[in-house]
């Protein structure tokens, strides 16, 4: 019996401290991090040591992604790569056409209305105004050194295979360099003015078709903007008489 009870002391001795230390390291134990968002998966992450909480980020309502990625979208444009026009060779190649002037939808923020054609001479691009921080940008050819102007006019007519009357200066000059112009030319595929022709104010300038379009990028006019006949006839049916067309 005495051999019994003296059993029974020694393991209720040696349970006692066991349970004690048990609540201590229990006490001691780091909090629980439950992720705050309700959104998130229900995931509970013990922290230690060397353990970091768990961090979820808030869900973002469709209405608020979409406008997010507009913003980016429009960053992106705005960004993309252009060659300066400093940058590119100073004389074109028959034949060969940059890419990058072909017709697309960019970000571009002005205080002018849509429908406002603006010529970047230096960069050799054509915008139209759509609104909403865009434009319509087109590759242009535009006057060679000595022959730059700017300034700001409307579309005073339209032409569509327009005929060519050279000025007496230009007939001149280029006589000069033994080129001969015609005194007059018919509308057509070989006509320099090319499928159409937007008349800028009473100035002898135009927006016109071309029939080298390997020029589209350069300085190479007596001071029109040139662009590819494809480019010309669809700028020429968006905009109207008295559009307004500035050039800087």
């Amino acid at each position: 019996m005495m051999k019994k009870f003296l059993l029974l002391a020694t393991c209720l001795v040696c349970t006692f401290p066991a349970g004690a230390g048990a609540r201590e390291r229990y006490q001691n134990r780091p909090p629980v991090i439950v992720s705050p968002d309700l959104a998130a998966p229900w995931v509970m992450q013990l922290t230690g040591e060397g353990v970091r909480p768990a961090v979820y980020r808030p869900q973002v309502p469709a209405a608020t992604r979409k406008q997010v990625e507009r913003r980016q979208m429009k960053r992106r444009l705005e960004t993309a790569a252009v060659q300066p026009a400093a940058a590119r060779a100073q004389r074109p190649v028959k034949s060969q056409f940059d890419p990058q002037f072909l017709p697309q939808m960019v970000g571009y923020e002005t205080n002018e209305k849509p429908g406002t054609i603006v010529i970047d001479t230096n960069n050799r691009f054509l915008y139209l105004v759509t609104g909403d921080g865009q434009a319509r940008r087109y590759g242009v050819g535009v006057g060679k050194p000595g022959f730059e102007w700017a300034g700001a006019h409307k579309i005073t007519r339209k032409s569509e295979w327009p005929s060519w009357t050279p000025p007496g200066e230009m007939i001149a000059r280029e006589a000069a360099k033994g080129h001969y112009l015609p005194a007059r030319m018919d509308g057509g595929p070989q006509n320099p003015l090319g499928a159409r022709a937007m008349y800028l104010g009473s100035t002898l300038y135009r927006i016109h078709g071309t029939n080298a379009p390997w020029t589209i990028g350069y300085g190479v006019s007596s001071g029109c903007i040139r662009m590819r006949n494809e480019d010309v006839v669809d700028l020429y049916e968006r905009v109207k008489v008295g559009t307004k067309v500035i050039v800087i």
